[in-house]
């Protein structure tokens, strides 16, 4: 098996990425540098991992020869020219949320990887953990049955404190909002387990902070499979929740309610019947545990890049979210239903910002 090494652009979120991503797989990864704008962030986070290769040159990174993977994990507002620079450098590339701000974004990356030499694997590390993947299973197995409804609910909490971080809370550096920066993940989620929306209504308000981007935003959505979807999303919750709730003919899943690891156990899975249980049981009774978030993301990476699994996350998964996002953005402006898939006839699809006429 061999080991990738791994550059880390971003000390931030980045950090996650070394203590559940890369560490619990020692033995298929080695972070070989660190990049950071901020040097007292760059330094404290190599001296607490032994990474002696620091840097603030991303330029330099890609140039070494001896990276296998770039992990992105900037602002927002840098990633599609970095994930671009990257796939362009001959690197596999890592990059968190949101992979960029507009369908247009994802399309121009979706054209430097039909020539690039490496892969991008954008990051959903929610979709992973017992609760998620066992209702994954059941749903694959057919015993679910048809879908009918299902709530996603991202309540959080962010106050003027969170937004003093200067690229935080603004079009140009954050890219959006609540959409955009913490309901993506839920969103995503739910399409993992039901599918891709048809249609979409939507509404979007800046009410909880003196920021440029939304906080509050709601949704319903129609699924391409028939099912309704209702989506509920704010940053002005004195109470921090993620949690679905999917309705199918056979059985009714939900969500821990915990707000950062919502595909962790338990997971409510009520089935409608008990030959609906006995089949559940056959399915899951010979259950391994699935590591919640970048651990198993992160190894199922490794797997697809040793010839030994799919990608699990790709291009095509972040277009979908972004999609999404698009439509409800273009029907807040509208005031009309948004049919999917949303192309360049968009007036949101160069730039979320446009208004809608």
């Amino acid at each position: 098996m061999s080991i990738k090494t791994v550059a880390i652009v971003g000390c931030g979120i980045g950090r996650s990425h070394i203590v559940e991503g890369y560490l619990p797989h020692s033995d298929k990864f080695k972070v070989a540098a660190i990049c950071d704008l901020n040097e007292e962030r760059l330094a404290a986070v190599g001296d607490e991992f032994g990474i002696e290769r620091r840097t603030t040159s991303f330029e330099e990174l890609l140039a070494d020869e001896t990276i296998d993977i770039i992990d992105i994990c900037t602002p927002p507002g840098v990633h599609l020219e970095q994930v671009v620079a990257a796939l362009g450098a001959g690197k596999h590339v890592v990059c968190e949320k949101p992979l960029t701000g507009s369908l247009a974004g994802v399309d121009r990356i979706m054209e430097a990887e039909k020539a690039a030499k490496g892969v991008l694997m954008p990051i959903f590390q929610y979709r992973y953990g017992d609760g998620i993947q066992k209702a994954k299973r059941i749903i694959d197995a057919g015993i679910a049955g048809k879908p009918y409804t299902a709530s996603v609910e991202t309540f959080w909490l962010r106050k003027p404190e969170y937004y003093a971080v200067p690229w935080r809370g603004k079009w140009a550096t954050e890219l959006g909002g609540v959409l955009v920066t913490h309901a993506l993940h839920l969103h995503d989620m739910l399409m993992h387990l039901m599918g891709p929306a048809a249609r979409v209504f939507g509404r979007v308000a800046t009410r909880v902070n003196d920021i440029e981007v939304e906080d509050c935003a709601s949704a319903s959505l129609l699924m391409e499979n028939g099912a309704f979807v209702s989506l509920s999303c704010t940053l002005g919750s004195q109470e921090q929740i993620s949690r679905l709730r999917l309705h199918f003919e056979n059985v009714t899943f939900e969500s821990t309610h915990e707000p950062y690891t919502p595909g962790k156990d338990p997971w409510k899975i009520i089935a409608a019947n008990d030959d609906v249980r006995q089949k559940i049981d056959r399915v899951v009774g010979d259950w391994q545990p699935v590591a919640p978030r970048f651990t198993t993301q992160m190894g199922q990476f490794h797997a697809f890049l040793s010839g030994n699994g799919p990608l699990p996350v790709t291009t095509a998964d972040a277009r979908r979210a972004l999609e999404l996002v698009t439509a409800i953005y273009q029907s807040s402006d509208s005031g009309a239903e948004v049919p999917l898939p949303v192309g360049p006839d968009s007036p949101k699809y160069a730039d979320w910002r446009a208004r809608t006429k």
